[in-house]
């Protein structure tokens, strides 16, 4: 694609889902310094979407580890998990349910607002996305602080469904949102 992808570690990887999964994760992250502001930096997982085999494989391992008949549904997180959740839909034949920001989707939602590392946000579901009992497997690419997967799950079990997974590409360990989210399953495929 004209453009160089560097590696943004150079100690042994590890994840959720192996070391190999990991490394093809690690292989395709790029560092952005300071966006969305300054002192930021931001994991940009768009070159392991651009890369066709390596999405299927990430792809592929996600389904692997949850197992093709443990969801019903699976729900993205705006935006990336969008891209995340239609692939893992597709690829099982089951449906595929939207996180969205404030104010955009049409009918009656539930909302939750909650804290990032660098402001706030409030996030929403239909109020109909999901049938009781409907286990649905949650997709994000980036667990930081954990508030946006906490706001999720919440609003995921509010609308009927129950959580049955959460899977993010990519987790900060260092902000430590997966003791946040200590009651929960968290299946991250690569953490730094």
């Amino acid at each position: 694609m004209g453009r160089t992808v560097t590696e943004t570690h150079t100690t042994a990887v590890r994840g959720d889902s192996g070391p190999e999964v990991a490394q093809l994760v690690a292989s395709r992250l790029l560092d952005v310094p300071d966006f969305p502001k300054p002192g930021v930096v931001f994991k940009d997982l768009m070159p392991l979407f651009a890369d066709g085999v390596a999405f299927r494989a990430v792809i592929d391992g996600i389904i692997a580890y949850h197992g093709r008949d443990s969801f019903d549904t699976v729900a993205g997180i705006e935006a990336r998990g969008f891209v995340l959740a239609a692939a893992v839909a597709y690829a099982t034949g089951v449906g595929v349910v939207p996180v969205r920001k404030a104010g955009k989707l049409p009918r009656a939602t539930h909302s939750a607002s909650y804290a990032l590392e660098y402001g706030e946000a409030t996030l929403e579901v239909h109020q109909d996305a999901f049938t009781a009992g409907h286990r649905v497997l949650v997709l994000d690419d980036v667990l930081a602080t954990g508030g946006t997967a906490e706001a999720t799950l919440d609003l995921v079990e509010r609308a009927g469904g129950t959580v049955a997974g959460f899977t993010v590409l990519l987790e900060l360990g260092f902000l430590a949102g997966r003791q946040r989210l200590a009651q929960r399953p968290v299946h991250a495929l690569l953490t730094v």
